[in-house]
C-alpha cells in the first residue's frame, strides 16, 4: 500500500516532466506569440520530410504541449523579447529605416 502511494506521484510527475516538450523548446527561444509549441507541433505533423517515428512522438506529445501552452499564456502575453534573433532583426529594421531616409550619393561626372 505504501509503495503504491509513492509510485503514483512519481509516475505522474515523470509524465509531466516528459510531456510538453515542444512547448518548453518554443518558450526558451524568442517571443513567438501564444501557443508556440502547439503551432510547432502542427507544423511538424504536416511537414512531409518529418519521419513517421517523429510524427508519432509529436502526436503523443501534442495534447500535453497544448496544456503547457495554455498554462503559459500569461508568460507569453507579458514577457519581453530579449532573444538574440529578435535584437538582430530589430537592428536590421532600424538600419533599413535609416538608409531609406538618407539619399544615395550622387555619382561624380566622368
Amino acid at each position: 500500500m505504501m509503495k503504491k502511494l509513492i509510485l503514483i506521484p512519481v509516475f505522474y510527475s515523470g509524465v509531466m516532466v516528459l510531456a510538453g516538450c515542444s512547448s518548453v523548446m518554443s518558450h526558451t527561444g524568442g517571443k513567438e506569440g501564444t501557443y508556440p509549441g502547439t503551432r510547432a507541433s502542427a507544423e511538424m505533423l504536416s511537414d512531409e520530410t518529418t519521419g513517421w517515428g517523429t510524427k508519432s512522438l509529436v502526436a503523443l506529445d501534442m495534447p500535453f504541449t497544448a496544456v503547457a501552452d495554455t498554462l503559459l499564456i500569461p508568460w507569453d502575453l507579458f514577457r519581453k523579447d530579449n532573444a538574440v534573433r529578435s535584437r538582430v532583426e530589430k537592428s536590421e529594421q532600424q538600419t533599413q529605416a535609416m538608409n531609406s531616409v538618407i539619399p544615395p550619393a550622387a555619382m561624380p561626372a566622368p
